[in-house]
């Protein structure tokens, strides 16, 4: 038998046992927006915003605004904005408009 701790699944009487994750908490910032463009898998270029200190419904209502300027597609994800494409530009704009400190990061 394996000592290892058995994660428990499913139980008679119960059902289906889930796991509760974590919510992930909104990293402190020094109160400046960064953009950086990364690439991903495929060759993909996606830009990335990070440090706008809004809670996570607010987060995905900024993240829909801008996806709709750029006119191109993305996500949320761990308090960070993706955007596909090269995008700084057009996302530094729009920050600053909304009253941001935008930096472009990276190279």
């Amino acid at each position: 038998m394996n000592d290892e701790r058995s994660t428990l699944v499913f139980a008679t009487g119960i059902g289906r046992i889930k796991e509760e994750k974590p919510k992930a908490e909104r990293p402190q910032g020094d109160g400046v927006v960064r953009i950086q463009l990364k690439r991903m898998g495929g060759g993909k270029m996606v830009s990335v915003v990070v440090g706008i200190p809004l809670d996570e419904n607010e987060l995905k209502d900024l993240a829909r605004t801008l996806k709709q300027k750029c006119g191109v597609g993305g996500s949320v994800k761990d308090f960070a904005i993706e955007i596909q494409g090269d995008k700084r530009n057009v996302l530094k704009a729009e920050l600053e408009k909304k009253g941001y400190t935008v930096k472009l990061a990276g190279g």
